[in-house]
């Protein structure tokens, strides 16, 4: 699925669970619940980890960032992994990043490698 068309309609369930006052217990945000680490990807090569932890940092206090880049070039792939000090932070950068052009989303267990790699490529994102 292109990841633009997961962006609209993650915003929808969000818009569709706020205006029926679900709980959070039964919010698709609770599988994120134990997740701090947050994908980023789909972004300019030539952003640094400051210009990254300059944008993130709005959500909260980032503890750990991962630039993923080149081992022979040394340049940026374009994705990238942070963690958060505060799990909701994660929600809060998924929920509000989301719709901007880059992807953005939660990582957790069931983040398998696979879909990760689909989702990439998808993206326009070169392999890694």
């Amino acid at each position: 699925m292109n990841p633009l068309t997961k962006v609209k309609l993650i915003n929808e369930l969000n818009d569709r669970e706020a205006s029926l006052g679900v709980k959070e217990s039964v919010s698709w945000h609770t599988e994120y619940k134990d997740s701090a680490w947050v994908f980023v990807g789909g972004f300019p090569y030539e952003l640094t980890e400051g210009d990254i932890i300059c944008v993130f940092s709005q959500y909260g206090e980032i503890v750990n960032i991962n630039l993923v880049r080149d081992q022979k070039t040394g340049k940026s792939k374009g994705f990238c992994f942070i963690c958060f000090e505060d799990q909701r932070s994660t929600i809060l950068a998924v929920d509000n990043f989301n719709g901007i052009k880059d992807y953005c989303g939660a990582l957790t267990e069931k983040s398998g490698a696979d879909e990760l790699r689909s989702d990439l490529r998808a993206a326009g994102t070169k392999s890694w």
